[in-house]
């Protein structure tokens, strides 16, 4: 295992393991900060985006409109790119809406302590949004992974966003079972351990896209990786951004996040 995809391994562990940071915030702070989650998850999205419809896709579309011709190439870049927007819908379909892993919610959300019948269904919400946020890593892991492989820039840019992004994925874990349970350490752990989905995904696209990474496979891939970025931020970033809003500061998060991914890309081409 040559360095490179040591690198990439290591920048999607911590990109998953983040959501530890967000079960902290939720379990030793008394308030929500709901302005720096608004422009964290503004910020994260700005990148996303910039970085899904900038970079990745005409990366991808150089790659296959080497191997197939202009026409084939470009059709076939689209057919990933919309295919990584199914295969992330799909996901987001199958999930229980129980466990929605971008449902906000609040470090307040503890302060009221629940009723003896409130117990059971908190702990299998706080359980389910563990497996959806899981599921939902997986791909984000392959994204992550796949990026830093092809540029190692990139991939740091890109895992950046991951982690400011699974900050409120640790709250939605921790809040609901530190309710149920009272146990901030049991919290701590599941919210934590949820963020493993994320290196799995890594490891799995290792093992099984890398033994067959061509440059039709590389474009192909990194096409979908674009459209899983994309589809993430429109229908899951934002929404979450503007529900944490007060100032329009979800906005401001995205100009920022746009403007600082462009100023990379221009800073380490050169």
């Amino acid at each position: 295992m040559d360095g490179n995809v040591l690198f990439a391994l290591g920048l999607t562990v911590l990109a998953g393991l983040a959501t530890g940071i967000g079960s902290l915030i939720a379990l030793f702070t008394s308030r929500t900060n709901k302005k720096f989650l608004s422009m964290a998850l503004g910020f994260s999205a700005g990148v996303m985006i910039f970085v899904a419809l900038v970079e990745i896709f005409f990366k991808a579309k150089d790659a296959l409109v080497a191997e197939l011709g202009a026409t084939n190439g470009y059709w076939m870049t689209l057919v990933g790119f919309f295919g990584g927007m199914l295969f992330i819908g799909l996901i987001d379909r199958l999930l229980p809406s129980l466990g929605n892993p971008h449902e906000v919610k609040s470090v307040e959300a503890m302060d009221k302590g629940p009723t003896a019948a409130e117990h059971a269904r908190l702990m299998k919400m706080g359980m389910f949004t563990a497996l959806a946020i899981g599921i939902h890593n997986f791909p984000e892991g392959i994204a992550t992974f796949m990026s830093a492989l092809a540029d190692p820039n990139l991939g740091i840019a890109i895992a950046i966003a991951v982690a400011i992004h699974n900050i409120p994925e640790g709250i939605a874990v921790a809040v609901p079972i530190y309710y149920a349970t009272g146990s901030r350490r049991r919290a701590f752990k599941l919210s934590f351990l949820s963020g493993l989905a994320e290196p799995v995904g890594a490891v799995v696209a290792f093992l099984i896209l890398m033994p067959f990474l061509s440059d039709l496979m590389f474009g192909i891939v990194f096409a979908g990786v674009a459209g899983i970025m994309v589809f993430i931020s429109l229908d899951q970033l934002l929404p979450a951004a503007k529900e944490f809003d007060e100032t329009h500061s979800s906005i401001y998060g995205v100009v920022a996040g746009m403007m600082v991914m462009a100023a990379s890309l221009v800073l380490f081409s050169v």
